[in-house]
């Protein structure tokens, strides 16, 4: 089970990681990219969620970027316990997280994958030679 607050301290471990507030939620940035962010769900979103026969989730929300939208199409279909979308995302690649349904590493794992994703291409590669792990505060 994860939380926001191990979400934050996995981005901001990442190299040229900030954080910044949008729509009243936390967001973090690889040099003004955003790859990981809170992403409560509002009314018409739960709304959506339900005419759909989707169990609206009731935990904190996480959105991911993910790299193309069939990675997105596959992680939704294979672990819809952990990942899900709504329809304001469709077209985008990106996959909303039940943070108290996916454990720490897969989450890191997601959000580092989203990092390099979002990087310069040398910041990520400058990443990786260095062994690619998040810095342990």
């Amino acid at each position: 089970m994860a939380t926001l607050e191990d979400v934050r301290r996995i981005a901001l471990s990442l190299p040229e990681t900030d954080e910044k507030t949008s729509w009243g939620n936390q967001m973090f940035r690889v040099r003004e990219k955003g790859f990981v962010w809170e992403r409560p769900l509002g009314k018409k979103d739960r709304a959506d969620l339900e005419s759909l026969d989707q169990q609206v989730p009731t935990g904190e929300i996480a959105g991911i970027r993910v790299p193309d939208l069939g990675e997105k199409e596959a992680l939704v279909e294979g672990q819809p316990d952990v990942y899900f979308t709504i329809p304001h995302f469709d077209g985008y690649p990106a996959v909303l997280v039940r943070l108290d349904a996916i454990d720490l590493d897969e989450l890191e794992e997601m959000i580092v994958e989203a990092w390099l994703d979002r990087a310069p291409k040398r910041l990520a590669a400058d990443f990786l030679a260095g062994g690619g792990r998040p810095q342990r505060g």
